[in-house]
């Protein structure tokens, strides 16, 4: 049987991080178990230059591994492995990576979440060189490109006018000559001079070597298909948040996102808490996600510290005066 720790993360993003960062700093000594696929979406994002203290910007990578160095050099230990199984039902909480269980007083989950994609071979070659999710992230890296917005939802086309800051031109490709948007969306969007609409049509695949060049579009109700020149694809068709192995155990939303109480980071289990995109669908950036991993490690520290004070109440409060027996 493993030790009981005070505290696991599950996730290495900036939520897990930042969360192992300030229990370390707390002497919670946490265990961060982060997943082959650690770092999250910013391993595939190449200059940052919207999160604070990078005023030259800086490489996604190059940031999740300081963070993750941050972390170690307060004493935060790391397993590069993936959770395979949970039990929240009971205390000490029980994490399994395969046959090895490792169990908690508290746990922090936070998976983040995985942008949709197309599925092409040349998208996933060209993430982070002209392919992206996120707008906010990567749209002023396109200034005076012609830039295109595959998705037909109100994530695609708040994407659309976000990019037409930065764009000579947005044009957002959908599958259906219909949009699944908000009809007050699709308006703004009508009305907007720098948006085109290509539909029906589909991105069949993304053309460049180094760095996109253009697209290629199918028709789908021709079949016919044409070459486009494109200074960017933006995909806008969702995102999952990575919560398969809770949504059995933990309170969460009709898209399977985490839910926590107001204000806070806890779930509806006590001693289990939620931070970063697998509790946010609204705003998903990196700042967001590492300030609600504080959040999550201060919650943990509090919620530990008060049981503590629990039992040392209990352990030293006077013994109540024996009842004089009844005869």
């Amino acid at each position: 049987m493993s030790e009981v720790r005070d505290l696991i993360v599950i996730g290495g993003g900036p939520a897990g991080y930042t969360a192992a960062l300030y229990a370390a700093r707390a002497n919670l000594q946490p265990l961060v178990i982060e997943g082959f696929s650690w770092g999250g979406q910013l391993m595939i994002t190449s200059d940052v230059e919207n999160y604070p203290g990078y005023p030259d910007g800086i490489m996604g990578p190059e940031m999740m591994a300081e963070f993750r160095r941050q972390a170690e050099r307060f004493g935060t230990e790391f397993l590069t492995d993936n959770v395979t199984r949970v039990d929240f039902s009971e205390r000490p909480f029980r994490v399994w990576v395969e046959d090895e269980e490792y169990r908690a007083r508290s746990v922090i989950v936070a998976t983040g979440a995985s942008a949709r994609w197309l599925g092409l071979d040349s998208e996933d070659r060209l993430k982070g060189r002209g392919v992206s999710a996120c707008a906010t992230c990567d749209g002023a890296f396109f200034r005076d490109k012609h830039i295109y917005v595959a998705g037909g939802g109100d994530s695609a086309f708040e994407e659309a006018l976000f990019l037409t800051r930065f764009g000579y031109k947005v044009t957002l490709v959908h599958r259906r000559s219909e949009f699944r948007a908000s009809q007050i969306m699709v308006d703004r969007a009508r009305d907007h001079e720098k948006i085109e609409f290509k539909t029906p049509y589909v991105v069949e695949e993304v053309l460049g070597e180094d760095s996109i060049s253009g697209l290629k579009l199918r028709n789908t109700e021709t079949g016919e298909s044409e070459e486009v020149e494109a200074g960017a694809l933006f995909v806008a068709i969702g995102h999952d948040p990575n919560t398969a192995l809770f949504v059995d155990q933990l309170d969460h939303d009709a898209n399977g996102y985490l839910v926590a109480k107001p204000g806070t980071t806890e779930t509806n289990v006590p001693g289990v808490f939620a931070a970063g995109d697998v509790q946010d669908h609204i705003y998903r950036q990196a700042v967001t996600a590492a300030g609600s991993g504080c959040m999550a490690a201060l919650d943990a520290e509090r919620f530990l510290a008060a049981e503590e004070g629990h039992a040392a109440t209990a352990l030293t409060a006077p013994r109540p005066e024996a009842e004089p027996t009844q005869v």
